[in-house]
């Protein structure tokens, strides 16, 4: 079936269509899934309206809810490689090609070359030390553990078998990076330049960031 590019969306009627036309010039032919939480400014129609598929989704939100249905969708229809990203144009679709050499190919930004733009300095301390503290704790050797732009293998994304993990929120990036590395898979990490929305509003919360926080730790029995 080729690639298939996973966005999981909640409210991103006015970013939608855009990353979904860029996506189809930087991977021409491929498929773009939009996994949409119930949105309610027509982020859906809007989506469906670009050429993308929708799968609508309805009971618990959250990023690992959305991602483990949207997975599923992917390995069911065979699609490979399979990538995942953000649909309010903080990643850039043109890095896509880049994504390529390991069965997990992690968009970094806390690799030389990598950065993040419109961030303040207490922005970015706080996501430095997430992810600090993710590896600190998981003993992973990656410098960017709590990023959403990746690339699967989809070999390797039925091996960590998504519909079995526990985060809803952005924890959920680190549970599957640490799976596929408990799994002995090649994992590369390539720079990429995070840009802060100019449209929408951020899903993050303290509600996410301590279920981050207090999922992290036990984590470690994963895989052992």
């Amino acid at each position: 079936m080729g690639p298939l590019v996973v966005l999981p969306t909640l409210n991103e009627a006015a970013t939608v269509a855009g990353v979904v036309g860029r996506v189809r010039v930087a991977l021409p032919g491929a498929g773009v899934l939009v996994v949409d939480d119930a949105s309610s400014d027509g982020t859906a129609g809007i989506a469906a309206g670009a050429g993308a598929e929708v799968l609508s989704r309805t009971g618990p939100r959250g990023l690992g809810h959305a991602y483990r249905a949207g997975f599923a969708w992917a390995l069911a229809r065979g699609f490979d490689p399979i990538y995942q990203m953000d649909a309010d144009g903080s990643h850039d679709p043109a890095d896509l090609p880049r994504l390529v050499g390991a069965e997990l190919v992690l968009g970094s930004r806390w690799i030389p070359g990598g950065g993040t733009r419109r961030w303040g300095a207490a922005r970015q301390g706080l996501s430095r030390f997430g992810s600090a503290y993710a590896r600190l704790c998981l003993d992973l050797p990656y410098r960017d553990v709590t990023g959403g732009f990746k690339a699967w293998s989809a070999a390797l994304l039925a091996r960590v078998a998504p519909e079995s993990t526990v985060a809803s929120g952005y924890a959920f990036q680190v549970e599957m990076t640490l799976r596929a590395h408990r799994l002995g898979a090649s994992i590369l990490e390539v720079p990429i330049v995070f840009t802060e929305r100019e449209a929408g509003t951020s899903k993050m919360s303290a509600a996410i960031a301590l279920e981050a926080a207090r999922l992290v730790p036990g984590l470690r029995r994963v895989g052992r």
